[in-house]
């Protein structure tokens, strides 16, 4: 090897960490801020519940951001996912001012939405804009936009591990190579240190009793994971049924969240289920220590996805939690297993299925439980993986490898009984 060869390979290396050691800070630190700030709004809603009324207010002026500022970014996830699988045009950096405050309207009023989309988002829109600075070409920008989504992901849940694998995942992993793996994980943990630098503090859920492995307890899980997958399937149908239907009914887009938000208040306001509003983590919390209703998880898959289709901001991923995390403790009624560790199961088994990314949400679920009840998340993941249809949250997400091959195997034997 020559010293010019030499050369090279230092600078692409030295190229590669520099720009994970900027990602990961710009888009730690923007979630670092954005953790804060929600915190703030969420607190200032609860003390001032009267504000749910001026929702339909808060829905209008996000509609009107992204309708005159924000419609080349519209697609928010989706977009990310479109410019990986064929590159285009680097992301607009405007994406990331603008879902934060979206997102920041919409919890302040007391929309039902998470925080992982406005994160990724974020991260996304942050590493993109490297593209140009070092001249990457589109093989190299499609590592950018995995960087951006694990730095994202992995600083705003306090989950290194399964950020930077739900980035290689949820991209479809046979499209990913050694190269973009290994940063992936390097800018997940210097998002996440950058977090922890700022000390914003994340939220913590335990599995105090973990059931034997045995037969009966791993029938059981299956059991959960069957039923978050079909949770997720109605999560990910219902969110485009009303995207769909508001798009379809209300022309001027602006008035489609202004509309929303009457009914959202109404609804919230008026009938008590301000246990809905926002992410929901005290209710997350609850339910590893006392039963839901049955319905719980029924309400909170209404209330976002009509926030999220009215055209809210905000992500899916923590009312995926809300939603499992109330299934699970519900079962807990019927199933005869410990209550914390079937909300733990049901909190990343339908994040799993919404998602088509059940390595890493058994790996998030070890980050958060611990590594004992991995067989246990495993299963409920994969259940529920398999489990929740061929359409997630994401429409712009392509799925391969197991999950594919097993729907068109089924669907061709509809098509042959026709």
């Amino acid at each position: 090897m020559t010293f010019r060869q030499l050369k090279e390979i230092f600078l692409t290396i030295f190229k590669w960490i520099l720009i994970c050691t900027l990602t990961g800070l710009f888009s730690g630190s923007a979630s670092a801020f954005f953790l804060v700030s929600l915190e703030y709004v969420t607190q200032f809603r609860i003390q001032h519940d009267w504000i749910i009324w001026f929702l339909p207010v808060g829905g209008f002026l996000v509609g009107l951001s992204y309708y005159y500022w924000g419609e080349s970014v519209a697609k928010g996830n989706n977009l990310l996912l479109e410019e990986y699988e064929n590159p285009k045009e680097v992301i607009p950096f405007k994406m990331a001012p603008l879902v934060l405050s979206g997102t920041l309207l919409t919890h302040l009023f007391g929309g039902s939405a998470g925080r992982e989309g406005t994160a990724v988002q974020m991260g996304g829109a942050i590493a993109d804009q490297f593209t140009k600075l070092f001249n990457l070409d589109n093989s190299e920008r499609k590592i950018l936009l995995i960087l951006g989504i694990s730095a994202g992901f992995a600083s705003v849940f306090g989950t290194p591990l399964a950020g930077a694998v739900f980035a290689l995942e949820v991209l479809y992993f046979s499209k990913i190579n050694l190269k973009s793996t290994l940063l992936s994980f390097v800018v997940a943990y210097a998002a996440y240190f950058t977090v922890e630098f700022w000390k914003v503090k994340h939220t913590h859920y335990s599995i105090p009793i973990i059931p034997e492995l045995s037969f009966s307890s791993l029938f059981y899980t299956l059991i959960v994971g069957l039923l978050s997958g079909l949770a997720a399937l109605l999560f990910a149908r219902s969110t485009h049924l009303w995207g769909t239907l508001f798009s379809k009914t209300i022309k001027y887009p602006p008035f489609r969240p202004a509309i929303g938000g009457i009914i959202l208040a109404i609804a919230i306001g008026g009938f008590g289920f301000t246990q809905f509003s926002g992410l929901g983590i005290p209710f997350i919390v609850d339910s590893f220590y006392h039963p839901n209703e049955w319905y719980d998880f029924l309400l909170k898959i209404l209330f976002t996805g009509f926030t999220l289709g009215a055209g809210f901001k905000g992500g899916e991923v923590t009312p995926l939690f809300f939603i499992g995390a109330a299934l699970g403790s519900a079962l807990f009624i019927i199933i005869p297993m410990p209550i914390a560790f079937l909300a733990g199961l049901g909190f990343v088994a339908v994040f799993s299925g919404a998602t088509h990314t059940p390595v890493a949400c058994t790996i998030m679920g070890m980050e958060l439980f611990g590594i004992q009840p991995g067989i246990f998340i495993a299963l409920a993941c994969t259940i529920a993986y398999f489990s929740s249809g061929s359409v997630g949250i994401y429409k712009s997400q392509i799925v391969k490898g197991a999950k594919y091959k097993l729907y068109q195997k089924l669907q061709r034997k509809q098509l042959e009984n026709l």
